[in-house]
């Protein structure tokens, strides 16, 4: 049995009467207006559906997870990629953040990361230390085909140390699956100097989707055997051709040998 449940809808509305109401099949209709009424019900249930959230176990274990990078880098598509994170999530006006719980069953039970994004609140400036409170884990992500973006994640990384200290953070690069990209592998540097964990990433294609959260959640139940044991994400919106993969995991096994530059976030 699947934690996510069937995705069976909630029932349509208006059962059958004798009566014809409520957009049921009526014994007075007959004919083609008959059959037109018993197919709308049939209809709207399909409907409903295709758009109910999957259903999710209760979770074991929850860990309050902080997402930060520039605007634009693709943090919110991040979570959408996951079964449920474009159903359930909680908006905290004061804060300008919505929260989005992604659930993932593993061999040890159910986690949950509750994700705190930023809504687009960066855009206009800092977020407040209110966002980072209580953060148990996080992730930084940046573009690979923007510059700029990289650039930025040392003050992310300060804002994050500044208010929650010693936590696991990942390194993000997304969008790796485009052509014309302009942050190298050899370039990323960042997460060697800080001892923080860092993947490539394509949001979009799912590629490297899970392996954040995994390394994540390794570090907080302190188990390394820990393992996702159920589909946790959405059918990819591309896919990345199976040379390109190769070429991408070869870059970045041949940069994570190469030696450290005491410049490289100068470089960019």
């Amino acid at each position: 049995m699947s934690i996510f449940g069937n995705t069976g809808g909630a029932p349509a509305g208006g059962g059958g009467s004798i009566f014809g109401g409520g957009g049921g099949a009526s014994i007075f209709g007959g004919g083609q207006q008959q059959q037109q009424q018993q197919q709308q019900p049939q209809q709207q249930q399909q409907h409903q559906q295709q758009q109910a959230p999957p259903q999710i176990a209760k979770a074991d274990v929850e860990w309050k997870l902080v997402l930060v990078g520039d605007g634009g880098v693709g943090k919110t598509t991040l979570v959408k990629r996951h079964l449920t994170g474009e159903f359930e999530k909680k908006y905290i006006p004061t804060l300008g953040v919505e929260v989005h719980p992604l659930k993932f069953a593993t061999n040890c039970g159910v986690i949950c990361f509750n994700v705190w994004d930023t809504a687009g609140q960066e855009k206009m400036g800092g977020l407040r230390d209110g966002y980072y409170i209580q953060g148990e884990c996080a992730i930084i992500m940046f573009d690979v085909t923007s510059r700029i973006t990289y650039r930025n994640v040392p003050e992310w990384y300060k804002d994050i140390v500044r208010v929650c200290e010693s936590i696991p953070i990942v390194l993000v690069g997304n969008k790796v699956d485009v052509k014309d990209r302009q942050v190298k592998a050899r370039q990323i540097q960042f997460h060697r100097k800080r001892n923080l964990q860092y993947y490539d990433l394509s949001a979009r294609s799912n590629f490297n989707f899970e392996k954040p959260f995994l390394w994540l959640a390794r570090r907080l139940c302190n188990n390394k055997q820990l393992e996702f044991v159920e589909e946790f994400a959405k059918a990819p919106v591309i896919k990345i051709d199976p040379q390109d993969i190769a070429r991408i995991t070869a870059e970045a096994e041949a940069a994570a040998q190469a030696p450290i530059d005491d410049d490289d976030d100068d470089e960019l």
